[in-house]
């Protein structure tokens, strides 16, 4: 389970910062930075994990409390997205890290570190440590690894009533069969990420091409 280890160790604001949706084949990249109180009472350490480990149910759950801690003044959350757009100019993982950047810049002053989850950094206007497997070690990345999820899940649900057919309400832009078969039969929409192979060859109804390419959410 991950923990304040590292967090405490460096003392000050330490924020942790991780990324929801680089491999979706549509909607925006979000991330979320997540400053946690020394004092972080147990029942809500005991909530977080990394978001790949958690069910939706228990991510909702660890979102509302993570909230709650904020209006507490136990914990500093902040969020933010780069665009489809943003992916198509950037590439995915700039875009990754431009969402980082907002993401920190949100939150009510810069912190005295960043853990950032992964090898590669945004640039930022504090200290900053890379932390490779950090969401499932720090719990302030951990934090944000579900607080990009929920919100990224859902406003990829508002975008499926928008454009309904993609399945997004259950898959969250990810190129599951359902979504994939969708592609093929209704083409891209603009919250599609056209730049990713796969989306081209899908929408170009070259089901056969992106078979023997053998990938799913390929760029």
């Amino acid at each position: 389970m991950p923990d304040l280890a590292l967090e405490r160790a460096h003392g000050g604001r330490v924020a942790g910062v991780d990324e929801a949706g680089r491999g979706p084949l549509a909607g925006p990249v979000m991330a979320a930075a997540v400053v946690l109180a020394p004092q972080l009472p147990a029942s809500l350490a005991a909530l977080i994990d990394d978001s790949k480990r958690l069910d939706p149910a228990a991510r909702e759950a660890a979102f509302a409390a993570l909230l709650a801690a904020q209006r507490a003044g136990l914990a500093e959350v902040a969020v933010a997205a780069a665009s489809v757009a943003e992916i198509a100019r950037l590439n995915i993982l700039g875009a990754a890290l431009l969402a980082m950047h907002r993401a920190v810049a949100r939150l009510p002053a810069p912190p005295d570190l960043a853990l950032i989850d992964g090898n590669r950094a945004p640039a930022l206007p504090c200290a900053v440590r890379c932390v490779v497997g950090g969401d499932a070690r720090c719990l302030s990345i951990a934090a944000a690894s579900i607080v990009a999820k929920v919100v990224r899940d859902r406003a990829m649900a508002r975008l499926a009533a928008r454009c309904p057919g993609y399945g997004w309400e259950r898959n969250a832009g990810y190129g599951t069969a359902a979504h994939r078969a969708a592609l093929v039969r209704f083409g891209a929409t603009r919250h599609h990420r056209a730049g990713f192979g796969t989306v081209r060859r899908l929408a170009a109804g070259q089901a056969a091409a992106w078979a023997s390419a053998g990938g799913v959410g390929s760029q």
